[in-house]
């Protein structure tokens, strides 16, 4: 289970017709409190969508008691009719499970620049409410109808001491920070503040949802919210809260690396030995946007000097660090050490595995961090070259 494994909660996912496969398309999850705590992330692309403006508009009291998550359309560029549209879909929401429009929050993914088939998302609205369950399958349809290009939905819980935390995702595609290209809304049953709430979020997804970096590309649409019933009736302090919530949003931020648009390897990007943990972060992150390192990857290739020359890019000012004394270890065998070559290359094998391990150590301090990405493959470049065609 995963939205609805948190006390208090029910969702459905249904076909609306929005998308043209006829896949589930539009999903409902609620909640049924006595809290209505909530928060949330959004993308910091200054290009956003509709639902991305009216659902931080929705959150800004730390009130939220439902979401309405519709795939087959992003609503993003369309004008004062997109936000009417978007505002639509909350009124709508809110009239059929008789809740204050202001505490519905929206979430659109699909193609930039078209306008939402707003009669097929109403009625989806209308049909998909008398459906709502608590059930693992209830949430099982309603992680189905947000994905797009996804191959497999995304779910994810844990449990507190007395409560429970569960979430789902979607996204496969367009993975880059601020946050990573998703849709997400997770469910607790701890009585937690707005306040509390908004810090363990924005923590969690620090060091998770924005550490996944696929193609450096970010969305518009990027969406992560937090939903509190207060059900359990368990007040966790902050740290312990914040520790549960990182889990989920790590496995399913993990699951979308697992999932990412035609990748045959997941590759691990740790760096150690940073002066700061930021600069361990900027170095990780740029060698995980490099096109011939990950094409390296595809081709089975630990060619190390590739990630030599990605890590010399990064300014002095941003990461310091002395280039003889970088070291490089991929899958347990150190291939570069002190800058130069040390164990045979040949020794690894990367077509033994889907996981890739690289560890760089900058040997300029004692902060380290990690980010998550994959190779970049034929298959992502057909995806991506026809899918608005």
């Amino acid at each position: 289970m995963s939205v609805t494994a948190a006390a208090g909660f029910r969702a459905i996912g249904v076909t609306a017709g929005l998308k043209d496969s006829g896949k589930p398309d539009l999903a409902l999850v609620v909640s049924d409190g006595p809290d209505r705590t909530g928060a949330a992330v959004f993308t910091s692309n200054r290009v956003v969508g509709a639902p991305v403006k009216l659902s931080r508009a929705h959150i800004a009291d730390g009130v939220a008691r439902a979401i309405v998550f519709n795939s087959g359309g992003a609503n993003v560029c369309t004008g004062e009719r997109g936000l009417a549209d978007a505002a639509a879909t909350a009124e709508r929401a809110a009239r059929v499970l008789d809740l204050d429009a202001r505490d519905v929050l929206v979430a659109s993914t699909g193609l930039i620049g078209e306008y939402l088939p707003m009669d097929r998302l109403l009625k989806g609205i209308d049909d998909a409410a008398p459906q709502l369950g608590s059930t693992a399958e209830a949430a099982e349809r309603a992680a189905e109808a947000i994905m797009t290009t996804d191959t497999v939905s995304k779910q994810a819980h844990a449990r507190g001491e007395g409560y429970t935390v569960g979430g789902m995702a979607k996204g496969a595609g367009m993975l880059a920070p601020g946050m990573a290209t998703m849709l997400a809304v997770i469910t607790t049953d701890a009585a937690i503040s707005p306040e509390a709430a908004q810090a363990a979020l924005a923590e969690a997804v620090r060091t998770t949802f924005n550490r996944v970096d696929s193609d450096g590309c970010m969305s518009t649409s990027d969406t992560v919210v937090l939903l509190a019933s207060g059900a359990a009736g368990t007040r966790p302090s902050a740290k312990e809260f914040t520790q549960t919530l990182h889990s989920v949003c790590a496995d399913l931020a993990r699951a979308l690396v697992a999932d990412a648009e035609g990748a045959s390897h997941d590759i691990q990007l740790t760096v150690t030995g940073a002066h700061s943990e930021a600069a361990a972060e900027a170095v990780a992150r740029t060698v995980s946007r490099s096109n011939l390192f990950k094409t390296a990857i595809f081709g089975n290739d630990p060619n190390w000097g590739r990630i030599l020359a990605e890590v010399g890019t990064v300014p002095e000012e941003v990461a310091a660090f002395d280039p003889d004394d970088l070291d490089v270890t991929i899958n347990g065998i150190m291939v570069c050490r002190g800058g130069g070559a040390h164990e045979p290359r040949e020794r690894v094998d990367l077509a033994a595995h889907r996981e890739v391990q690289i560890l760089i150590d900058l040997g300029a301090g004692g902060h380290e961090a990690t980010i998550w990405t994959n190779d970049l493959t034929h298959d992502y470049i057909h995806e991506n070259s026809a899918y608005s065609t």
